[in-house]
């Protein structure tokens, strides 16, 4: 759960700094969201959940 809120904080983040910025028009971000949402109630979304917490997990056991 943590992981996936910290996601959707960091895209957030990032998607307000582009409408600010004029790298994407508002338009077009309200189709990006409206797909995620959809996405998200499809049987892709545990394949897809489980893919982002491996990725997480790959980068929480590098060690320097």
């Amino acid at each position: 759960m943590a992981i996936s809120l910290s996601v959707v904080l960091l895209l957030a983040i990032i998607l307000v700094v582009l409408i600010r910025g004029g790298n994407i028009k508002a338009g077009p971000a309200i189709v990006a969201i409206l797909f995620g949402f959809f996405l998200a109630s499809t049987g892709m979304a545990p394949s897809i959940s489980r893919f982002l917490n491996s990725i997480a997990e790959s980068i929480n056991s590098i060690r320097f």
